[in-house]
């Protein structure tokens, strides 16, 4: 199953986060907000959609997050677990750590914020720059 998620850059990306990485539906970013690659997104966990929040709520799932901004492909893979609310209307936070909250879409993941490549970040700091962050649930 896989699902889209548009985003938006912003001139406050800074991807320094060493633990996770997040968007927002929010248009405005803090320096302090320095997990979020992505704003303006149309979605945030809680609309998305039930059928998949069902295969990310199994441990045994494998979770592949892909981040596209124009021919660049930045791939993070992480896992599912039993516990995962998916209920925040505003962000989707894929974390390193097993931290569970409202906001978390993936644990375990092999990747944060700080990994993705500057070359694509310097993109993401555009706020013209449109992303797509992808979900794909094996």
């Amino acid at each position: 199953m896989r699902f889209e998620i548009p985003f938006f850059g912003h001139e406050n990306v800074r991807a320094l986060h060493t633990r996770t990485i997040e968007i927002t539906t929010e248009h405005d970013l803090t320096l302090q907000g320095d997990c979020i690659v992505g704003v303006g997104a149309d979605h945030g966990c809680v609309s998305i959609p039930e059928n998949l929040k069902e295969k990310l709520r199994r441990s045994e799932s494998k979770i592949i997050i892909t981040i596209q901004v124009d021919d660049e492909e930045f791939v993070i893979e992480g896992k599912g677990h039993e516990d995962l609310r998916l209920e925040n209307p505003h962000d989707i936070v894929i974390r390193k750590s097993n931290f569970l909250c409202p906001r978390t879409l993936a644990i375990g993941c092999d990747k944060a914020s700080d990994d993705i490549p500057r070359k694509m970040i310097k993109k993401l700091q555009n706020p013209k720059t449109k992303g797509l962050f992808v979900i794909e649930v094996t």
